[in-house]
């Protein structure tokens, strides 16, 4: 709202989190969804980037790690989409950072703010929902130009005014406080990674990458989409597994990639092993 004009064009890569085109749409702009592919690890290339960005290109928007996929782009990868961004003068960056420190295997975060010539371009969002487990609490933060903060600052104080006061005491003890926490929770969201994955990957028609981060996962289902299964979209596999097994899961389509379900693992193992358990069994029972 504080930088679009009617027709600005948004690069989103898909899967995207489900907000970013209704957020485009809602202040006039125009989103450009990208289709990033699974060998790509659903990351978008320097050569897609190229090709999607117009004369009418304003933002891109990335999210590393990634609501849905949980694919995070390594420093490297960052620097070659970082090489195209500063040929291209006139785009922004919006980078949005809320699972940094939700991340495993030795996965190193680097966020494109880091690039130096881009800095002035780059409006990061982060929040302490996701790494500090403060849900509830509704802290999100930016940080970037001036000039654009300063336009964020005049919309939100004739909008939501500011979050509590209460909230903001708190947001700062997490972001000060010890955060030895981190890594110990990160070790457990591992092993249910891993055991998720694991699993899935187990169940005759799924395949599933392993993600460097957040807690989600996204499988393939695409395999089970046909005139056998009776299964034609994603759509359908979500809605029967929900009917036939009580497992809630998310189509991919919803988050702009077709063939895929997304899956939360931010619960406990009990609760992981039962879903796993009854994924495969409606798998087996399709025939």
């Amino acid at each position: 709202m504080a930088t679009l004009n009617k027709g600005d064009e948004v690069i989103i890569p898909a899967p995207f989190w489900v907000s970013y085109p209704d957020m485009v749409l809602l202040a006039g702009g125009k989103p450009k969804i990208v289709k990033c592919d699974e060998k790509d690890g659903f990351k978008i290339t320097p050569a897609k980037l190229k090709t999607a960005i117009t004369k009418r290109t304003k933002w891109i928007i990335l999210n590393s790690p990634s609501n849905p996929t949980g694919s995070g782009y390594s420093k490297s990868e960052i620097q070659k989409l970082a090489k195209v961004l500063i040929k291209n003068k006139k785009v922004h960056i919006l980078s949005d950072d809320i699972y940094e420190h939700v991340k495993y295997d030795n996965f190193k975060f680097f966020t494109i703010a880091q690039i130096s010539k881009l800095k002035s371009r780059t409006l990061t969002m982060n929040g302490v929902s996701k790494s500090y487990a403060m849900t509830g609490w509704r802290i999100g933060y930016a940080a970037g130009p001036k000039e654009i903060i300063s336009a964020i600052r005049k919309i939100q104080s004739q909008s939501t005014s500011n979050p509590s006061s209460i909230s903001q005491a708190a947001a700062v003890e997490a972001l000060n406080g010890k955060q030895d926490f981190i890594k110990k929770r990160s070790k457990s969201f591992k092993e249910r990674r891993d055991f998720v994955v694991k699993s899935l990957n187990n169940i005759d028609g799924i395949s599933c990458l392993k993600p460097n981060g957040a807690f989600y996962v996204f499988p393939n289902c695409k395999k089970l989409l046909n005139k056998r299964t009776k299964l034609k979209k994603d759509t359908d596999f979500v809605q029967k597994l929900l009917e036939k097994q009580n497992v809630a899961a998310v189509q991919g389509s919803a988050f702009g990639l077709d063939g895929y379900f997304r899956i939360s693992y931010a619960t406990s193992m009990a609760k992981l092993k039962i879903a796993m358990s009854r994924i495969k069994k409606f798998c087996e029972d399709l025939g």
